[in-house]
This record gives C-alpha cells, sequence and structure tokens, in this order.
C-alpha cells in the first residue's frame, strides 16, 4: 500500500507550488513530496522548502518512499536521529529516573563539548545516551533498528566498547563522550562528598582530554560555586 501522503488522489491545492531559486531567483515548480528540484535557468539544485523531513530520520523506508536524499538533508537526518535515540534510551530505562537523568547530562556535557571540537554530533550524542546500556549490543540494535548508518553505528558501538573496556580513543567523537561522561561522574561525586577545589582543579586537568571538557568542568563545578 502506497503512503496516502505520497498519494496524489489524497492531494489538496497547494500541494504543487512555486518556489525562488536561492541562486537565481527563477520559479521552479515543485510537487510536494519532491525532495528537490533543479534550476532551468542556472541549474542549482535546492531542496524542497516545504518538506517534513523528520520522518526519514527513524522510518527504514525512508530510501523508498522518498529516494535519496539531498546531501544537505543527509546530515539533518542523523541530526533527528539524536531525539529518537534519546526516546529509545528512556524506554530502554522505563521507570529508573537515575539512570534516565545521568544519560540526560551526559548527553548535555556531550554536545557542549562536541560543538566545541567540532566533533559528529550524531555519534557522539548516540553514543552518550546509549553509553550505559546494559547489554553489550543494545546499542547497535537501537541504532540499526532506527535505520542509522552502518558507519555510524560502527563508530558509536567503538565508542562505547572503548569506554567498557577503559581504553582509550584518538577520535574527537571518543573524547568528546568520554569527557562528558568524566563530568557527570565528577559532578554527581561532588555534589554528594564535596571536593575542595584544588583537588577538583587537579582532577580536571589530569582526567579530561579535551580543552572544551576541561572548560566546562571547570565552570560547572569550580566557578558556579
Amino acid at each position: 500500500m502506497r503512503c496516502p501522503g505520497q498519494d496524489m488522489q489524497y492531494w489538496k491545492p497547494g500541494a504543487i507550488f512555486e518556489s525562488n531559486c536561492p541562486q537565481c531567483g527563477q520559479p521552479v515548480e515543485f510537487f510536494k513530496d519532491d525532495t528537490a528540484r533543479k534550476c532551468g535557468r542556472c541549474g542549482h539544485r535546492f531542496v524542497n522548502p516545504q518538506m517534513d523531513f523528520g520522518c526519514a530520520a527513524y522510518c527504514p523506508y525512508a530510501e523508498q518512499c522518498l529516494g535519496t536524499l539531498p546531501e544537505g538533508l543527509a546530515a539533518q537526518k542523523e541530526n533527528l536521529l539524536k531525539d529518537r535515540v534519546a526516546v529509545e534510551m528512556k524506554r530502554y530505562f522505563r521507570n529508573d529516573f537515575k539512570r534516565i537523568g545521568r544519560a540526560g547530562r551526559v548527553a548535555r556535557y556531550a554536545e557542549r563539548i562536541g560543538k566545541a571540537e567540532t566533533g559528529n554530533l550524531a555519534v557522539i550524542l548516540a553514543a552518550a545516551y546509549l553509553l550505559d546500556l546494559d547489554e553489550p549490543d543494545a546499542a547497535r540494535d537501537i541504532l540499526t533498528r532506527l535505520g542509522a548508518r552502518e558507519d555510524l553505528v560502527a563508530e558509536v558501538d567503538d565508542i562505547i566498547t572503548r569506554h567498557r573496556s577503559l581504553q582509550t580513543g584518538d577520535s574527537v567523537d571518543f573524547r568528546a563522550v568520554h569527557d562528558a561522561d568524566a563530568l557527570e561522574t565528577l559532578e554527581a561525586e561532588n555534589k554528594h562528598h564535596p571536593i575542595d577545589a584544588g583537588e577538583l582543579a587537579a582532577r580536571i586537568e589530569s582526567a579530561f582530554l579535551t580543552a572544551a571538557g576541561r572548560q566546562a568542568a571547570r565552570e560547572i563545578l569550580i566557578t558556579s560555586r
């Protein structure tokens, strides 16, 4: 059965429209299910400005339904994936709100550090949300079910495996997740048993792998006191 949203017999007025080319201003006709169109005047190919690609982040039939996504939307698809991963993490932990809260904090710190270090946020956030799942293959299973690219799944799996085995890693993405986890752990320890500022500073310098991680730790654990 064809998706009703893609079947022209269900379309309403406005399903066929024009949008000006961002390069030359020439009007280009779009059908609402076009992912992109090429300008007839200058040849510039641009994305359908009225199309919502949210479902493509998790639908396993996105390629059949929408075709190959334009290059600019591949990043958007991975960005949307993190929201689905967060939902799956909460579903996995169910009523264990302590673990859900910790995963959320690790992800928040990972996003801050990852942005500053110019890492791949899709990989970083997926790994951060799924870092503490009990089963070794749980993260891979979730990401595969959500339709993530295999290379993204492999990168996340590598980060989590290294984390579990206390190995180190050279990638920016690994270091961002490592520092986010270290920050959340140190923050929780300091909350229950306050640590002297001098000792905190020393531990931050020795335990964190990125400049952004050390900066975030100083601001959250020392400056905010």
